[in-house]
């Protein structure tokens, strides 16, 4: 079959944002009386919700936290996200990312988000950047118990996409994400990965990844979508 969707992370990918997100929870540590630490967040956040992030963080602290006082905090960043983002001009999208997603959308191909980003975040970006009617399917940290690393968001997507009446399977996907985590997130729902180095170094994505793009204004439709025709002919031969 050719290829019918792409599924594409959002923060790391459409939004460049994660320095933001950063230093919102390097605020919280110091709420918490914690001192952040050099490369923790890399290590334990990047690719994954805020509600894991902020788990991982303060656990291996010693700190034993209550769900409801993780859904505390969560909300409480997710508060100074939006503060943050206001009245931001430009809006940080990535260059190439609203180029992106209208090129695909003009393809007639089926756009999904799969993130560890609350929906409300998602949702503010996609009106700012004037997308929210090109994006068939939203799978945010609010749709799954297990976030990225697990295959779960991916497979969530897939089964969303199935109920719009989209007759395709993850062999059907694409995948574009900018972190190990979301990489292997998708690989094991078996679906086809494009790395972008944003935010990993390209060799690092190349090792894990069937392409890798410096930046996504090199995207090229015209050289991907034939590896899923290819699969067909294959089958066939």
């Amino acid at each position: 079959m050719p290829l019918k969707a792409v599924l594409l992370d959002f923060n790391g990918v459409i939004l460049d944002d994660e320095a933001i997100h950063a230093a919102l929870i390097d605020e919280i540590l110091l709420q918490e009386n914690l001192r952040p630490q050099r490369g923790e967040y890399d290590l334990f956040c990047l690719g994954r919700s805020d509600r894991a992030c902020l788990d991982n963080l303060l656990s291996r602290r010693g700190r034993a936290v209550t769900p409801a006082y993780l859904d505390k905090l969560v909300a409480q960043k997710a508060a100074a996200y939006r503060a943050r983002l206001a009245n931001m001009e430009p809006f940080p999208f990535f260059a190439g990312a609203i180029a992106l997603l209208a090129k695909l959308h003009a393809a007639q191909l089926k756009i999904a988000i799969v993130t560890g980003a609350l929906r409300s975040d998602v949702d503010l970006a996609l009106e700012r950047g004037n997308l929210t009617g090109i994006v068939d399917c939203i799978i945010s940290a609010e749709s799954v118990e297990r976030g990225k690393p697990y295959p779960d968001p991916y497979l969530r997507a897939i089964a969303a996409l199935q109920a719009l009446g989209g007759d395709l399977t993850a062999a059907d996907c694409l995948a574009i994400e900018d972190t190990l985590v979301g990489v292997q997130s998708a690989r094991e729902a078996g679906v086809k990965v494009l790395g972008v180095a944003h935010t990993y170094p390209f060799h690092m994505l190349q090792r894990r990844c069937q392409w890798v793009l410096d930046r996504l204004d090199q995207f090229d439709l015209a050289e991907i979508a034939p590896v899923f025709d290819r699969r067909v002919a294959r089958a066939t031969a």
